[in-house]
């Protein structure tokens, strides 16, 4: 096209999870509920590990951390979601798409080798009991923390760089309900053989790397447990790690689903369903699992709440 012909997007409209206005007040309330929870329940979260002492170990430094960053995770994009749902008009400016994306794939990519970090301080407290004060001491967490926050920074202006070189011409309507990569780049009037290369590769360091990661930790994980005598002994191992394993299957799973195939397989609408799980299951999901078979938190919520009736 000429230059004179082409009109440059400046804002976008999300298509959102359905069309059909039926639904749209039905999913309002429901996404409400969960997004009213899990803010509520990492919050808790957060505040129960701050104001008790004796939570204040390596496996919980990084719960806290992991309840941080879902609530901020969460709180990128579902205010806007709501919005749409009730509104006629689901605009975002370039600009919020752009600042959108950036903190989806920040938070995103956070979350990834925060669990990683859990998988390794599991390892550690399973098959190397007598040294792990030693080996989780707060410097290695802390650098574990900022390695994490470093590579999710790394990911998130890779994503965001390459995204901000294409052009977009007169098509803005974004096939999801929030600023997501592949979405964006089908809407492109220029070649995006490069920032689907840059997806392949970032999603997939960040992706397979940490999956690599924690499945050879419960490997080793699963090998010490097997070679414990007492069945009281091997179930109580089991139930310190089944909650992690549930939230890394959840999480890993669909982000593999969603952005580890080309960008012709498969529908968008299958992207949207498969990006529930991670985008808002996950955060609601993480307080629960954590917390409900945890006789540390439960500990820490009785004794807050006998405190305060005091």
């Amino acid at each position: 096209m000429a230059p004179g012909n082409v009109s440059f997007v400046t804002e976008f409209i999300l298509a959102g999870l359905t069309e059909l206005p039926d639904l749209q007040l039905p999913l309002f309330f429901m996404f409400l509920v969960m997004y009213v929870v899990t803010v509520l329940g990492n919050l808790c979260l957060i505040n129960l590990i701050g104001l008790n002492s004796h939570l204040h170990t390596p496996m919980y430094f990084f719960l806290f951390n992991l309840s941080f960053i879902d609530l901020c995770y969460s709180s990128v994009f579902t205010p806007k979601m709501l919005t749409n749902f009730i509104s006629r008009k689901n605009i975002i400016s370039y600009r919020g798409c752009m600042t959108q994306l950036y903190f989806f794939c920040f938070f995103a990519i956070s979350e990834c080798y925060v669990l990683t970090s859990m998988a390794y301080d599991r390892y550690v407290a399973i098959c190397n009991p007598l040294l792990y004060n030693v080996v989780m001491s707060s410097k290695v967490c802390s650098s574990l923390m900022f390695g994490s926050y470093l590579m999710a920074f790394s990911g998130a202006m890779a994503h965001t760089g390459c995204m901000l070189r294409l052009t977009f011409c007169d098509a803005n309507t974004i096939n999801h309900y929030f600023c997501d990569i592949l979405p964006l780049l089908r809407l492109s009037c220029t070649r995006t053989y490069v920032n689907e290369l840059v997806v392949f590769i970032v999603a997939g360091i960040n992706v397979i790397v940490p999956s690599v990661t924690i499945f050879v930790s419960y490997g080793f994980i699963l090998s010490s447990i097997l070679h414990i005598s007492s069945m009281e002994g091997r179930s109580k191992a089991f139930s310190t790690c089944s909650s992690h394993i549930v939230a890394v299957s959840l999480f890993f799973g669909s982000c593999a689903f969603m952005y580890l195939k080309p960008s012709t397989a498969g529908s968008m609408d299958e992207g949207k369903i498969s990006s529930i799980f991670y985008t808002n299951t996950v955060p609601l999901m993480n307080p629960f699992i954590y917390s409900l078979r945890n006789k540390d938190v439960k500990l820490a919520l009785r004794n807050i709440l006998s405190r305060r009736q005091f």
